[in-house]
């Protein structure tokens, strides 16, 4: 279907769970569906974080002895999920009217390149209408030698960005939905170069310090405090994931605590240095499916509930899982993250989809 884009304007061992305190009468309740949701995952480290009204609830647990440092303060891979770190950056910037979104990637990245008659412009490639494939063409060659270790250290991001600019979309750009992480690792390389200023540099300036996201990186920083993802078998530990040249569309890494700043600036925009944007990526850009049933908007999967829209977005990495969304109609945010490599049938993004749509 063509879609139609908008102007942009195993039970756990030593299971954990934070001191109770005084609460609302479904306090308890909400900690037995946590617990349950835990026990699920079936992965060494499991964290449940939700948000409800701006009061937090986190559950912890895995089949794995407990670490060195709580569950609930380590940083955790969150994979494709950092998209909507970029799609905030992007509405930030548009906002501030750095940007329009309609610049052309191409000459964002090569000033003197013609922009042609259909170029991908930035809206594009966070919308995943570029026409871009998911992965550059070469990828797989390259990274198979460490597919099982960091198969993206491998295309670092001159490699990004040359896949892109040799590349000739079979369709026109926005005619298409097709997911790309490799569309949204030109975005960042694209903004770096539009702004001047390195991709790190960009996010933390515009989103994580105003967010006061102090918690969040873009690789791992140190072992005590880094979560440790495992292979399918949940007991082999896999090295730190290195995103490469792919840092905007998969690089961040966060403490659960900072993962619920980050969902609750979204329930309630009011008073952020970010209102605006953050209120811009609410706003659905395109409509996809039959009878345009799937909606996105700039940063988010946007599905209906009986009360109104819930916004998601999951991720993975080689050894961990994420899962990130929040309810405006119920004042409710939710942080799901495991470090398991996701297998077939994993019960994992599917416990967590369930909650948030019940919640």
């Amino acid at each position: 279907m063509t879609p139609r884009a908008t102007p942009w304007p195993g039970a756990p061992a030593d299971a954990e769970a934070a001191p109770p305190a005084a609460g609302p009468p479904d306090e308890g309740p909400l900690r037995e569906r946590l617990s349950a949701a835990v026990a699920a995952a079936d992965a060494p480290d499991v964290v449940f974080a939700v948000s409800r009204h701006g009061r937090r609830t986190l559950h912890c647990g895995g089949t794995a002895p407990p670490p060195d440092v709580p569950r609930e303060d380590l940083r955790y891979e969150i994979g494709s999920a950092s998209k909507a770190f970029t799609g905030l950056l992007l509405a930030r910037l548009i906002g501030r009217g750095e940007l329009t979104g309609g610049e052309p990637a191409a000459t964002c990245l090569d000033p003197g390149r013609p922009p042609g008659a259909h170029p991908v412009t930035l809206a594009h490639l966070i919308t995943h209408t570029s026409g871009l494939p998911a992965l550059p063409a070469d990828f797989l060659v390259r990274a198979l030698p460490a597919w099982r270790t960091n198969p993206y250290a491998r295309y670092p991001a001159a490699r990004v960005t040359d896949a892109f600019l040799r590349h000739r979309p079979g369709r026109r750009p926005g005619t298409r939905w097709h997911y790309s992480n490799f569309g949204v690792s030109v975005l960042g390389h694209a903004l770096a170069a539009a702004t001047g200023t390195a991709w790190e540099d960009l996010l933390t300036a515009h989103v994580l310090r105003p967010l006061g996201l102090s918690g969040t990186a873009l690789r791992a920083e140190d072992v005590k405090t880094d979560a440790v993802g495992h292979r399918k078998d949940g007991r082999t530990p896999v090295p730190a994931f290195d995103a490469g040249g792919f840092e905007a569309a998969g690089a961040v890494r966060a403490t659960p605590h900072d993962l619920l700043t980050f969902l609750e600036a979204h329930l309630d925009p009011s008073g952020s240095p970010l209102a605006g944007a953050l209120r811009a990526v609410r706003v659905p850009v395109l409509r996809r499916g039959m009878g345009h049933r799937h909606e996105h908007t700039v940063a988010w999967f946007r599905h209906p509930t009986d009360g109104g829209p819930m916004y998601f977005h999951g991720g993975a990495t080689l050894g961990q899982q994420a899962f990130l969304g929040f309810r405006p109609d119920t004042g409710t945010a939710l942080a799901a993250l495991c470090t398991r490599r996701f297998r077939a049938r994993d019960p994992f993004v599917a416990a967590a989809y369930a909650f948030l749509a019940d919640a």
